[in-house]
């Protein structure tokens, strides 16, 4: 029996894509309206430093990712002295057009009818400042309190002790394979994979069920706490 779901956030109950777009643009603007040697930074440039400093700060918290990606940028045109301002005008961006997926919020109303709703996050973006205020039993967010990032065992442990059920009532639901697929299922909870794009499948460890919509969930849940073989 299913008495829990809880949900990551990015890309799965968030659309984070166009809010960091937003957010990059806001900065660029500003780099040009400060300095002429901003004019040939692109926008391809900036959304590519976020990838050249994420593999050495994996894991890190989210936000010191995102500084030092804008420091790389502000660099670009002699700009690192900036840092500060330039930060707070991208996450006030980004946090202002952060809004959740369209099918999330009737599928948290229907589902709250039958279970305990959770929110576990690796990021940084926080429910009440995504349209998602009061929609939850409990938020987690990795680096507080000490809480490592997904996929470390201790997150899901953190997600079992937050929900007050057994492992196995607690399904897991996300658009990451290895983070809300495969160490989910390795800490005992039961997942739910969001192919929202039609990915293929990766071979191994394979989740409960897949869902290309939130729209779906309700139904695949009834049936994975009924026993019953899930619609994927």
């Amino acid at each position: 029996m299913l008495t829990t779901v809880v949900f990551d956030a990015d890309e799965t109950l968030l659309d984070l894509r166009p809010a960091v777009t937003g957010g990059l643009v806001a900065v660029l603007d500003e780099m040009r309206r400060r300095t002429p040697a901003a004019a040939g930074v692109t926008l391809a440039e900036l959304e590519s430093d976020w990838d050249a400093v994420f593999g050495r700060l994996s894991a890190a918290p989210v936000l010191e990712i995102r500084r030092a990606a804008l420091a790389r940028s502000l660099a670009r045109a002699g700009l690192a002295g900036h840092l500060d301002e330039i930060a707070v005008l991208f996450f006030a961006r980004r946090f202002a057009l952060t809004r959740p997926f369209p099918d999330v919020p009737p599928t948290l109303a229907a589902l709250r009818t039958r279970y305990a709703l959770g929110f576990a996050t690796n990021g940084n973006s926080r429910a009440e400042r995504c349209g998602l205020a009061g929609e939850f039993a409990f938020e987690l967010y990795a680096h507080e309190n000490g809480l490592p990032k997904k996929p470390d065992p201790e997150f899901y442990a953190a997600v079992v002790e937050a929900a007050g059920v057994p492992a196995g009532q607690i399904v897991y639901v996300g658009d990451s394979w290895e983070h809300d697929v495969v160490a989910p299922r390795r800490a005992g909870l039961r997942s739910v994979w969001l192919n929202r794009y039609g990915l293929p499948r990766p071979a191994g460890l394979s989740p409960d069920a897949e869902v290309s919509t939130l729209a779906d969930l309700p139904v695949v849940l009834a049936n994975l706490s009924a026993g019953s073989p899930a619609l994927n």
